[in-house]
């Protein structure tokens, strides 16, 4: 059997605040549901929107951000797989297909809903070093002057010796 591919990228807004449960084994879970909006034009030229609401499943450590950052209304970047699982349903006694996105990462997005105080949700990430700050653009100008590297591409192919075999070129840097 071939190995396939199964990757699935969201970005939407949450659509409630994320359901954190513990399974018996004392592993966490979040379920959230993200709202992933569409447009597009009609055949007589109007502008149609949709909005999908998609399951989300988000295990440990995604479920520990899930609970400690997401809130309805803020933005969010999954990544993950397409799950379809079924199960008897112990209520109605029917069978139940679901379909649903497990997470491999959350990237919490800029924007989104306030909270009470009018403050944007922000999740603080760890820094591991300090800010790059930018180089003005005289600076660089000036330092290409000063080390010879004008606007044009630095190496020049002719100084490579032709040795026949490709893949054997040394490259200067």
């Amino acid at each position: 059997m071939s190995r396939g591919f199964n990757k699935v990228i969201l970005m939407g807004n949450l659509a409630k605040d994320p359901d954190v449960r513990y399974t018996p084994s004392k592993q966490k879970v979040a379920r959230i549901t993200v709202a992933v909006g569409r447009q597009w034009k009609s055949k007589t030229g109007e502008i149609q929107n949709h909005t999908d609401f998609i399951q989300v499943v988000a295990w440990s450590f995604s479920a520990d951000i899930c609970e400690k950052y997401l809130r309805k209304g803020r933005p969010v970047l999954v990544e993950g797989r397409l799950s379809v699982r079924d199960f008897d349903d112990a209520r109605t006694g029917q069978h139940r297909w679901v379909t649903e996105v497990v997470a491999d990462s959350l990237t919490l997005l800029p924007g989104g809903k306030r909270d009470e105080e009018g403050e944007p949700f922000r999740a603080s990430a760890p820094s591991y070093g300090a800010p790059r700050a930018a180089a003005p653009q005289e600076d660089l100008g000036s330092l290409r002057d000063e080390k010879g590297f004008g606007d044009e591409f630095p190496l020049d192919f002719s100084e490579i010796p032709d040795e026949g075999t490709p893949g054997d070129v040394d490259i200067p840097f």
